[in-house]
């Protein structure tokens, strides 16, 4: 129970306030299916084909994407801890370590990275939308005769934002039709392309080809210089989770089912279901000979592909429209799932958070959804390159320091001891903004900007090192970050006044 003065505060309202005891009813399957049904996304399931594409073979690229998502546990579970213990989201968890005002700087990054992951997964799933509808309808694509809205074909923009409404109309019912929503979409998804795996193997009759591919690197060194950069771009696949998993972890019943929950959900759903992508990949070059391979890594082309009136794979017009049906609802419950739970739960809270009693849950949704389009997420996926070393690398480097800073606050200086209402006090020991925080946010930032710009093109050269150094952007963000801010606080006591943090007792 709160202090009376607590819920008055400008930094408190009832959607960032700790979750009630009768409300932490979140179990070990909540967990296992919330990382389910969010690993079990379009993105996933075209990962290997990316690691594949650039020269690993395939048991080289589910290595990587297994070793990627262990490390990436790591920070999830530990900032997990304190969702479960105090029942507080991230970006009043944030407070403990960069101040009550410094949290918005660490809440609002993550935001802006959700809003742009939202856009992505909107624009997948509106395109799944358009790419049956054109199967099913071919006329459906002349819509508008090619105008674009935004950079978007008519048609396009139409699905985008169908997928978009859906969205946000889930959102707003609540946290708890998110669980639901979740607990149905994680065995809804699973069944759906296990059927498709099966389908496919004895259509093909066998694995296909691509397990007889050789690596294209001739040695280790050829291969450590894409194998670095594909590990860092899997670690901050689900670096955003790292931070804001307390907004999931403040519902859970207690330690062991967050802890057992994810464990059992987030590295084995993401190695099987990238295992998924390439047996089905595999198997359909057999079927579809002659078909482009790096189209076949797409599930919404290959299935468009087998559900079009011109196809020959499926003969009979009636079953081809079910399994149209069918695979879109797949295709649709899988982006929707992930969406909402990893792209929109969180900057809902970080927007919540800029001013508690103006903006709710909801409205910062809302907000999420609308700086999702304002990115023109298409941009964000027109190439392999931009995807994974401007968009995953580049983000990772701002969300790394980030999470060193919180992990080293809460387990090495407070020992996992939070004074909740004092989180929520303009003047209570957490107060202002943490400089020594900021500081190290920046010095863990720093050494990739200069290769971050060389890889988006705003610079036209930089020294070798600088790029060398990038590709390890999460892993120097969180170091570098994590130990200036821990040898900081030993060496510089906290003091009382405005813009420090009094150190917790």
């Amino acid at each position: 129970m709160l202090p009376p003065d607590v819920a008055s505060s400008p930094l408190f309202n009832a959607d960032l306030a700790p979750t009630p005891p009768s409300s932490r009813t979140w179990t070990t399957y909540n967990f296992a299916a919330l990382w389910i049904s969010m690993a079990h996304c379009i993105p996933t399931y075209m990962m290997a084909g990316g690691l594949i594409a650039v020269g690993m073979n395939w048991w080289q690229a589910l290595l990587t994407i297994a070793l990627g998502n262990l490390i990436v546990l790591a920070p999830i579970l530990l900032n997990a801890h304190p969702g479960t213990k105090y029942g507080i989201p991230f970006p009043v968890l944030a407070r403990a370590s960069f101040g009550t005002i410094g949290a918005n700087v660490a809440a609002v990054l993550r935001a802006i990275v959700a809003c742009g992951w939202f856009g992505i997964q909107t624009y997948i799933g509106g395109e799944a939308v358009r790419t049956f509808l054109e199967a099913l309808w071919p006329a459906y694509g002349e819509l508008g005769s090619g105008a674009q809205v935004l950079g978007l074909t008519l048609p396009s923009a139409i699905t985008f934002a169908i997928f978009w409404a859906l969205n946000i109309w889930i959102i707003y019912r609540g946290m708890n039709a998110v669980r639901v929503f979740e607990n149905w979409a994680a065995p809804i998804v699973l069944v759906l392309a296990a059927v498709l795996l099966g389908w496919v193997l004895v259509r093909a009759g066998g694995l296909g080809p691509i397990f007889e591919q050789d690596s294209k690197f001739a040695s280790l060194g050829e291969f450590w210089k894409v194998f670095v950069p594909s590990l860092t771009g899997m670690v901050g696949f689900w670096a955003t989770l790292s931070l804001n998993i307390p907004d999931f972890t403040r519902f859970g019943k207690g330690q062991r089912e967050q802890m057992l929950g994810q464990t059992l959900g987030l590295p084995t759903t993401m190695i099987a279901f990238s295992a998924m992508g390439v047996v089905i990949t595999s198997a359909s070059q057999v079927i579809l000979a002659g078909t482009d391979v790096s189209k076949l890594w797409d599930p919404i082309h290959l299935l468009a592909q087998l559900t079009s009136p011109q196809s020959q794979v499926i003969a009979s017009p009636g079953v081809r429209i079910i399994v149209a049906i069918i695979a879109l609802l797949g295709v649709a419950i899988a982006t929707v799932s992930v969406n909402i739970a990893a792209n929109v739960v969180s900057p809902a809270n970080d927007f919540a958070n800029l001013a508690p009693r103006h903006i709710s849950f909801k409205t910062g949704g809302l907000i999420t959804g609308i700086l999702g389009i304002l990115m023109l997420p298409w941009k964000l996926l027109a190439s392999a390159d931009s995807y994974i070393f401007n968009w995953l690398i580049g983000y990772s480097a701002l969300l790394g320091p980030i999470a060193g800073i919180m992990v080293v606050d809460y387990w090495l200086l407070r020992k996992t001891e939070l004074d909740v209402p004092d989180l929520y006090r303009p003047a209570g020991r957490y107060r202002g903004v943490s400089w020594l925080a900021m500081a190290a946010l920046i010095v863990g930032v720093a050494p990739n900007v200069p290769g971050f710009l060389h890889s988006t093109h705003a610079v036209g050269s930089v020294p070798a090192f600088w790029d060398s150094l990038y590709v390890y952007a999460w892993f120097t963000g969180f170091l570098l970050a994590g130990g200036l801010y821990f040898v900081g606080k030993r060496l510089v006591p906290d003091r009382h006044g405005v813009g420090s943090i009094v150190a917790s007792r």
